[in-house]
């Protein structure tokens, strides 16, 4: 959100502005930041001689290239939906000859990838290329970007950048980010903002919270970025709450009353493990500049193994089923690469993930902060209680991290304690399921759960109901108890213990799953398999299964079964237990019978509680215990 007027380390102009300014909105890279990076991301070659590093696109005689790309497009039908913009102009910055000629095309397309040239000039010389366009007709969907040809001469691309003019005065800007023994990564984080001077002139404060013990002060590359951002970094320690907490910190500095007498501000949440474009940072901010009303802004997310694949365009929830990560939309791009598939239809989100999004202060200010859950469901719960508010999500296509990609982390680990409690609690604070649905529900997943042999994993999950069922006291730590008797009990359950690949027996044979069946049939097929359970007719093992294949459908047919961990570095094992899986079933009827007598009054102490759990008293109470 650079201009050309200077900013104060806060991140607000410095004097009074009453008159129009223009606002840096996205500036166009030929390539990465890194080399692990598919240029393709940022740039197409169509004909000639082609050389592109990140600033400079150097484009020999009759060469063409376009910026028609995952990072190099403007993302028009986001800025027409949700920000007062109705122009942009577009600066392009051109070495050559006296006598060179580029042609310099405004290109646009629409929610059904019909292409359109918008406007155009043939540029004559060295100099900068400046064109204005309208941005009215994107509603649906379409975006623009460059055409860029040179003739008879060399040439040399060294700056695009995308301005709006605006009144408004300038809105503060802060980063959040937590850690928790990440030292190394988190470190690498904060440097890759450093690298770049205008998202450093841009950011107000950077808030780095360290819960760990191996802290990130001790490594070099954070110092350097130290000496870079100055006193706009700010290292806090503090107990372990989690990424809840983490982030609730950072947002609750940023939001003090010393730092909103200075005006709104921005915040920016961001995970420490990502490997971030820092000019996803820039337009992110930018972005909320301009929105006709405070919002939400999120950015998507890449896979860190697969850079040029997509997560998902935008994300939602269905509380009566206690998801979240669904599809907000059926044309949403899911495990995709955005260089084969670019996103043409607007994709509206409920909320957005916490690997990088921005939240502006009068949404903290209405609402509160998060909710104290440790982790897991802090941000859906969030993103939701704010589009209740009146405060939507966008996820602005455009703007994304890379971030190490979910199929690789195995789903039994302690996580699922807060998986189970929080989609509750948020569930029934939102007022998303009804006593039947939770029950059927939980019903449902824990028993195929059982009928898997993942019995620790059962068990986590049934600590996550009576941790609801115990009602808002269960937050009172910030976590720290559950953490650590969750952590506790998985130790008496083998199978959640992740061995070696030689653990299993020799020759051990591969048993891969056979079709799929239809959702409607799986209660059946899980009475079918609890029934050949009981009567000793499971298949006798021991066999090797695949992570892929290892629904529980299918795990359920075996009496011993080696089964690959998610991040393909070992196995678990998983045996029958016919006394172990009864008394875990009877724990999970008991605690449903509770769910249904106690479900009604449970809910309303939650929703009683919740303005008072995520007040700014509770949370300073938190952090200094």
């Amino acid at each position: 959100m650079q201009d050309t007027q200077s900013q104060n380390e806060t991140g607000t102009a410095e004097g009074a502005e009453r008159g129009p300014r223009d606002v840096l909105i996205q500036r166009t890279f030929f390539a990465g930041t890194r080399s692990w990076v598919n240029d393709q991301l940022y740039t197409r070659e169509h004909a000639g001689r082609v050389r592109r590093t990140r600033d400079t696109l150097h484009l020999g005689a009759g060469a063409r290239v376009d910026t028609n790309t995952y990072f190099g497009r403007f993302e028009a039908s986001y800025w027409q939906r949700w920000t007062e913009l109705d122009s942009v102009r577009v600066e392009v910055a051109i070495e050559t000859e006296s006598g060179g000629e580029v042609d310099v095309l405004v290109r646009a397309s629409d929610i059904g990838s019909h292409v359109r040239t918008v406007d155009f000039t043939r540029h004559l010389g060295p100099g900068t290329a400046s064109l204005t366009v309208p941005v009215p007709s994107f509603y649906d969907g379409g975006g623009m970007w460059l055409d860029l040809r040179a003739f008879d001469h060399d040439a040399r691309i060294t700056s695009i950048r995308w301005y709006a003019t605006t009144t408004r005065p300038r809105r503060q800007t802060a980063i959040a980010i937590c850690t928790f023994n990440r030292a190394d990564d988190c470190a690498a984080t904060v440097a890759a903002l450093a690298e770049d001077p205008e998202v450093v002139d841009l950011v107000g404060t950077v808030y780095l919270t360290d819960q760990g013990t191996d802290l990130v002060e001790t490594r070099e590359n954070f110092h350097q970025a130290k000496t870079i951002f100055g006193d706009k970094l700010r290292y806090i320690r503090q107990a372990n709450l989690g990424g809840a907490g983490g982030f609730s910190r950072g947002l609750f500095e940023a939001t003090s009353a010393d730092s909103l007498a200075r005006g709104p501000v921005d915040t920016l949440l961001m995970d420490d493990d990502v490997r971030v474009e820092p000019e996803s940072v820039l337009r992110l901010f930018a972005f909320a500049q301009l929105t006709r009303s405070p919002i939400l802004v999120g950015a998507q997310m890449l896979y860190l193994f697969n850079p040029d694949y997509l997560l998902v365009s935008g994300e939602r929830s269905d509380l009566s089923q206690l998801k979240a990560g669904l599809d907000s939309d059926e044309w949403a791009v899911r495990d995709e690469s955005v260089i084969d598939n670019i996103q043409e239809r607007r994709i509206d989100a409920e909320y957005n993930a916490w690997w990088s999004c921005l939240v502006p202060s009068e949404v903290t200010g209405d609402i509160g902060l998060p909710m104290p859950y440790f982790f897991q469901w802090d941000d859906i719960e969030y993103g939701i209680r704010a589009r209740q508010a009146g405060y939507p999500t966008a996820t602005l296509q455009g703007a994304a991290v890379w971030h190490a990609d979910f199929y690789w982390k195995d789903a039994d680990d302690f996580g699922q304690f807060f998986y189970q409690r929080n989609s509750l609690i948020t569930a029934t604070i939102r007022r998303g399921i009804t006593r039947k649905q939770a029950i059927a529900r939980l019903r449902r997943t824990i028993g195929q759960t059982i009928a898997s042999m993942s019995y620790g994993l059962a068990i986590t999950r049934i600590r996550g109901i009576e941790a609801f069922l115990e009602g808002p006291s269960t937050l009172d730590d910030g976590g720290q108890r559950a953490l650590q008797a969750v952590r506790a009990e998985r130790e008496n359950y083998p199978e959640t213990k992740k061995l070696p690949v030689d653990a299993m027996p020799a020759g051990v044979t591969v048993a891969r799953r056979e079709g799929t069946p239809e959702d409607s049939a799986e209660d059946k097929i899980l009475g079918k398999r609890a029934v050949q359970a009981l009567l000793g007719r499971k298949r006798p093992g021991p066999v090797s299964i695949p992570f892929e294949d290892a629904k529980w459908w299918h795990v359920s047919l075996f009496a011993d079964a080696y089964v690959t961990d998610a991040s393909q570095t070992g196995v678990r094992h998983r045996t029958f237990d016919k006394q172990r899986a009864i008394a875990i079933t009877k724990e999970l009827e008991a605690v449903l019978r509770r769910l249904n007598s106690e479900f009604d009054e449970v809910a309303d102490s939650w929703r009683a509680a919740q303005p008072e759990l995520a007040g700014r008293e509770n949370w300073e109470r938190l952090y200094n215990s």
